[in-house]
């Protein structure tokens, strides 16, 4: 404590390779973060070959590190590094992923199915305890909230939201436009209501008609309004688009979309981008965060794609 304030602790930040942008601008956001490297190479048969530089001055240092698992061919190498860095003698470990990737596959609808979403917090739930007590895991916008409950008590789960720097940037929008949020579903509605709480809401639902899923309006008006899209992730994108479609049937005078993950496999990101042969624009922006770091690379400076950096917010939890 010095004049009654807490003292900011100084974080040592590592980062996977993916990761490096946003590790920049966490440790730009922060003077009390500093960027440390590893070496990640690889053996001749593919497997990791990996080197924690300066591993001897992080001894009683707080410690951090920052994955990004986009797919499994490069969760192996991280986990090395994750399950080797608490035991390093470091005061304090805390893993950033702000994407937790199996979060989509949290059940089982008949037995057989593989439910990843909890082998994955079985094997974070057993990062090993550093000398400052068990680690922290920061996650943003996990897919279920009943999956908090799949990590085991020898981690920490922190679990933070993309929601408040989402209600920065509607606040930049025009005074004159009003801003009406929808949810693309019920499981939308009850992740987010209470956080966007001050916003007219609307309601999409979807229902089975035949094999195929429909979405219709189930409640608000988004008549004459700027309505924004808001999910925790997109991957196809199809839900997305029938959404956006029933919002401007329903006499949407703009419509937006917020996702906190753009995972877009197959770069289905291509079918929302805006043209240049005076087409109508179906969606005026599309917001994601860079916890997709792949996804941002391919979608820079391509309308109607903002990316709003979880960086500052990362710089925050890393004082938690």
């Amino acid at each position: 404590m010095e004049n009654g304030t807490l003292t900011k602790k100084q974080v040592l930040l590592y980062y996977c390779v993916e990761m490096e942008d946003v590790a920049r601008k966490i440790a730009s956001d922060s003077d009390c973060i500093h960027l440390h490297s590893i070496n990640w190479r690889s053996f001749d048969d593919g497997f990791p070959n990996l080197f924690i530089n300066k591993a001897h001055n992080i001894r009683g240092q707080h410690v951090a590190f920052l994955a990004s698992f986009s797919s499994p061919a490069v969760i192996f190498e991280q986990l090395s590094v994750i399950f080797a860095l608490p035991r390093l003698f470091v005061a304090s470990f805390t893993l950033v992923l702000p994407f937790f990737p199996t979060g989509s596959f949290e059940r089982m609808e008949e037995e057989g199915d593989v439910a990843t979403a909890f082998t994955m917090a079985r094997i974070l739930s057993n990062i090993p305890i550093s000398r400052g007590g068990p680690t922290s895991v920061v996650v943003y916008d996990i897919h279920a909230l009943q999956e908090r409950f799949y990590f085991g008590d020898q981690v920490l789960p922190l679990f933070e939201t993309g929601i408040p720097l989402l209600k920065q940037r509607l606040q930049q929008l025009p005074e004159s436009e009003k801003i009406v949020i929808a949810f693309p579903d019920d499981g939308a509605w009850k992740r987010f209501y209470k956080q966007l709480g001050h916003y007219p809401a609307v309601i999409c639902t979807k229902v089975r008609e035949d094999d195929k899923r429909i979405v219709r309006l189930k409640e608000g008006d988004p008549a004459g309004c700027h309505v924004v899209i808001v999910d925790d992730l997109v991957q196809s994108g199809g839900t997305l688009i029938e959404c956006q479609k029933v919002l401007a049937a329903h006499g949407a005078a703009k419509v937006s979309a917020y996702v906190t993950h753009g995972v877009f496999p197959k770069r289905s990101w291509e079918q929302f981008l805006h043209k240049n042969d005076g087409s109508e624009k179906a969606f005026t922006y599309f917001w994601i965060t860079d916890s997709c770091p792949v996804t941002v690379k391919a979608i820079a400076n391509k309308a109607p794609f903002e990316v709003i950096s979880l960086a500052g917010s990362i710089a925050d939890a890393l004082q938690t």
